[in-house]
């Protein structure tokens, strides 16, 4: 299938490794402009490495920590210096700390903020005009499957990736009329070093082994196992695509049929 993004230039944010890095190869495949960020330099100059040998295509990669304004700044002012402009943007990032309520400070909602909802707000504020002057654009949010049904002991990931949601929703009717759509996906159990710190830290409070916890999780969906990164990056560049172009304002799980909800 023609998918009608060649030559765009997508940006993934938290993209060395796990969720984000696989999107970021979904879109080397279709011969995308790729843009990656993370903390980790060592991490983003393997995974720069392995797109350029598989697909021929050199991401361009920038130290960014998502929560701090002056790291943004700097790394959307690289990217645009060295593509011109910003077609894609995908706002990924790691999980905030689990925890009940009483658990969790001041300090630890702040960070959370900065980190899911806060990081979306100020990487679309900086792509939007660009994307409204030309007419096309795509805003993609990888958010979770606890904005569709809240997880146990995941307070700040429940809150805010739902926040996420809102906004998204929001922005999605502001600018369709631009041809620009704003999309979310929601993942649920996937094979990400995440899903072993949630199975671990659930072992604690049950009393379980982590092996234990990650048997259960597969016990709860339907399809009897968990979901492959790769299988979250195709819905990703499918929705960034011309073929998606009708479809905006949506959050759709991918969670093997984990969410019980309807809607």
């Amino acid at each position: 299938m023609e998918l009608g993004i060649r030559g765009k230039t997508a940006l993934i944010t938290a993209s060395s490794k796990g969720i984000g890095k696989a999107i970021a190869e979904g879109f080397a495949a279709e011969g995308c402009n790729v843009a990656i960020c993370s903390r980790t330099k060592t991490n983003l100059i393997e995974t720069a490495r392995e797109i350029k040998l598989k697909y021929g295509i050199e991401p361009f990669w920038g130290i960014c920590d998502i929560s701090q304004q002056k790291d943004i700044d700097n790394f959307l002012s690289a990217v645009q210096k060295q593509f011109g402009t910003i077609d894609i943007l995908v706002n990924n990032c790691g999980g905030p700390i689990p925890g009940f309520f009483k658990e969790l400070s001041e300090e630890d909602w702040e960070n959370a903020y900065k980190q899911v909802l806060l990081s979306v707000i100020r990487f679309t504020n900086f792509v939007l005009p660009k994307m409204i002057e030309q007419e096309w654009g795509r805003v993609i949010n990888i958010t979770s499957v606890s904005v569709k049904q809240p997880v146990h002991n995941l307070m700040l990931s429940n809150s805010f990736r739902s926040g996420v949601t809102g906004f998204a929703k929001s922005l999605s009717n502001e600018v369709g009329n631009r041809n620009i759509t704003v999309n979310n996906i929601a993942p649920g159990y996937t094979l990400t070093n995440r899903i072993y710190e949630l199975a671990v830290n659930r072992g604690k409070i049950s009393g379980k082994s982590h092996e234990e916890i990650l048997t259960d999780m597969v016990r709860d969906v339907p399809m009897n196992r968990l979901g492959s990164p790769d299988e979250i990056a195709a819905m990703v560049v499918f929705l960034a695509s011309q073929r998606a172009s009708y479809i905006t304002g949506t959050t759709i799980p991918i969670d093997g049929g984990l969410t019980k909800s309807l809607f």
